[in-house]
């Protein structure tokens, strides 16, 4: 690894310990509260207005709540994927039908996941969809996420750019997560917007809504 590298590895490191000390700090209440605003907040983007397809996840811990959002674009008829994580730390995915349709499995000795308890239908069904929505710890004014480091959604990203899929990727976070600069690397590839709590900020030229 070249100097450059061990140097953005080092920087992404760092911030991923201050936020996630961050998120540490919050309390149930903060979180409840947050995920409704961020369900509100994600439903007024027209990307989810004209999705029949969304890929998304089931947040655990205090990560932005996203459970409120999934119920709700069910009740829209949106076909909601959802993540199964393979030994290789790629993602396979299966349908979500509710908060009863979700098993808990333990990766090995890390945080614990819910998962679609259904049928599985292979890596490559994500390039179905018409939008992603991404977990992360921040995103910057260029619209460069940073995630955890485990690189599933490196992998997810590199899929669906092979297979000539362009659905919108939409990030989820706190209002504090969206920081002035996450230390970039070549592949890495900008969102289009995040929702946040009290708003949603687009990328690439695409201003901000009101309310961000």
């Amino acid at each position: 690894m070249s100097h450059t590298g061990r140097t953005t590895g080092s920087a992404k490191r760092t911030l991923r310990q201050n936020l996630l000390a961050a998120r540490d700090a919050l309390t149930a209440d903060d979180v409840r509260a947050a995920a409704g605003a961020l369900a509100r907040r994600a439903l007024e983007l027209p990307e989810l207005a004209r999705a029949r397809t969304v890929a998304a996840y089931v947040s655990v811990g205090t990560e932005p709540g996203t459970l409120a959002l999934l119920d709700a674009l069910r009740t829209r008829d949106v076909r909601v994927l959802l993540p199964a994580l393979l030994p290789d730390n790629d993602l396979d995915w299966g349908a979500y039908g509710g908060e009863g349709s979700l098993a808990r499995v333990q990766h090995g000795g890390r945080m614990a996941l819910f998962e679609p308890a259904g049928e599985r239908l292979g890596p490559d069904a994500v390039t179905s969809a018409d939008v992603v929505l991404l977990p992360g710890l921040a995103v910057d004014t260029r619209g460069l996420r940073l995630g955890r480091g485990g690189g599933s959604y490196d992998r997810v990203l590199a899929r669906l750019e092979r297979a000539g899929a362009d659905p919108a990727l939409v990030v989820l976070l706190y209002d504090s997560e969206v920081v002035g600069h996450v230390p970039g690397e070549p592949h890495d590839r900008p969102v289009q917007a995040v929702v946040t709590p009290s708003g949603v900020r687009r990328f690439a030229g695409g201003g901000t809504t009101p309310g961000a």
